[in-house]
C-alpha cells in the first residue's frame, strides 16, 4: 500500500510537470520584425543626432556635415527596411 501511494505522487508530481512546461513562443512575423527593426533604427539614429548637436567641440559647419551624413545613412537604412 505504501509503495502504491508513492508511486501515484511521484507519477501525479512528473505529470504535473509535464502538463505545466509551456511552449515556446512563435518566432515573429515579417511585419513585426520589420517594425521592431524600425523602431530600434528610430531610437538609435535619435541617439545619435543628440550627440552631433550636443558635441561641445563641434563647429557649425562640422555638426551639419554630420547630420547630412547621419540622415543619408538613415534614409538608405529605411528604404532597405521597406524593401523587405
Amino acid at each position: 500500500m505504501r509503495k502504491f501511494l508513492i508511486s501515484t505522487v511521484v507519477l501525479l508530481g512528473l505529470s504535473m510537470n509535464v502538463n505545466a512546461q509551456k511552449r515556446p513562443p512563435a518566432p515573429p512575423t515579417k511585419s513585426e520584425l520589420i517594425n521592431i527593426k524600425s523602431r530600434e533604427l528610430d531610437k538609435r539614429y535619435n541617439t545619435e543626432k543628440k550627440l552631433i548637436l550636443n558635441h561641445p567641440l563641434a563647429t557649425k559647419k562640422m555638426k551639419r556635415d554630420q547630420l547630412k551624413a547621419l540622415n543619408e545613412k538613415y534614409q538608405s537604412q529605411k528604404k532597405l527596411l521597406r524593401k523587405m
